[in-house]
């Protein structure tokens, strides 16, 4: 069951796996993304330069512990001239601090549902259309970063940008890469993190090629993930998905359910 101890762990693995993402991207030589990672107390503020995307300029693990914090977190973004979100999570809120956020010119724009379930003990047993593996190599991953793009609704020829700020997680401890195919053919790519010592496994990614979507390679490779979890010795698997989404679906289908639903903050005048 749900409550504040289990609610901060599962905002801190996320904020964990989050942390070495956007690190690996700012470990490419010469950090040729401008990456920059800056701790606020218990906040972590997020900021990519070339990425200019809400995901990339985030800040994460906010809470009312660090409330005397905002104006700085504010002025990070300012300096830099960027847009930024803030997630705000159920735990560690208070009405003064919701309060606070509007009076800096803060506004909530939308929601997100984070949810959880339980590993599972049995390999899946998935159709016979289906096979999957995970990648544990460059010519994988090439197939990956191509999935990845068009499945994130770019043309092919971006496929570089994929390659070059996800190959860090090739091989990082922690994350685990996975390409499911449909008749022998590569559709489908999902991700996964554990991080040092929490139990908990993250669902952090999933892109289906539009060609071979609703054939249920999504609910195939979050079954495959629940069951390296427990491989993994892990109690929980947790994810987040659009309110209402079909992947929220996929994972509902497959045992998890909502914990809460995030609240997302931006600057009304960014």
């Amino acid at each position: 069951m749900i409550n504040e101890e289990l609610a901060k762990r599962i905002v801190k693995c996320e904020t964990d796996y989050f942390t070495s993402r956007i690190s690996s991207i700012g470990e490419r030589a010469g950090n040729p993304e401008g990456v920059e990672i800056k701790q606020f107390g218990d906040t972590t503020a997020f900021y990519i330069q070339s990425m200019p995307w809400g995901l990339f300029n985030s800040v994460k693990g906010f809470s009312q512990d660090d409330i005397e914090k905002l104006e700085e977190i504010i002025e990070f973004y300012e300096q830099r001239n960027r847009a930024f979100q803030l997630d705000i999570h159920p735990t560690g809120t208070h009405p003064a601090m919701l309060r606070r956020l509007s009076e800096k010119g803060l506004y909530q724009n939308s929601f997100l549902s984070v949810l959880y379930g339980l590993p599972t003990c049995e390999l899946p047993n998935l159709p016979s259309n289906i096979t999957i593996r995970q990648i544990d190599n460059e010519a994988d991953f090439d197939l990956y970063a191509g999935i990845h793009c068009v499945g994130s609704g770019m043309d092919i020829v971006h496929k570089h940008h994929f390659v070059n700020n996800n190959i860090g997680l090739l091989h990082r401890p922690g994350w685990k890469l996975f390409l499911a195919a449909w008749d022998g053919v590569p559709a489908a790519v999902a991700v996964m993190h554990i991080g040092s010592g929490s139990n908990i496994a993250s669902c952090t990614l999933a892109a289906t090629a539009p060609e071979y979507r609703r054939k249920g390679l999504q609910t195939a490779l979050l079954m495959w993930r629940m069951y390296e979890a427990y491989q993994a010795n892990c109690e929980l698997v947790v994810a987040q998905a659009s309110f209402g989404s079909s992947s929220q679906h996929n994972m509902e289908r497959v045992g998890m359910q909502i914990a809460w639903t995030r609240s997302v903050w931006a600057p009304l005048n960014p």
